[in-house]
């Protein structure tokens, strides 16, 4: 081979394995397929729980229902 070329070739080779190290040493979050992976400092995140809500879902409608059977009883007492 020329020297030339095999500098030339030599520079790509060491460009392209930096490259690949550079690449693989940097973890991010990433979704694959609807699959979320972690990166690799998953370990070390800080963890954010949200707040436990109530146990029944349908509250604030189950209040709605109350107060509405609430204003009709008091409508048939006042006929």
């Amino acid at each position: 081979m020329r020297p030339n070329l095999k500098n030339c070739l030599r520079i790509c080779l060491s460009t392209a394995a930096l490259g690949t190290i550079t690449v693989a040493s940097t973890g991010c979050q990433s979704s694959i397929n609807g699959q979320t992976l972690p990166s690799p400092y998953y370990l070390f995140d800080d963890v954010q729980y949200p707040a436990a809500g109530p146990e029944f879902k349908l509250s604030r409608e189950a209040a709605a229902l109350r107060a509405a059977e609430a204003e009709a009883k008091l409508s048939e007492g006042a006929r």
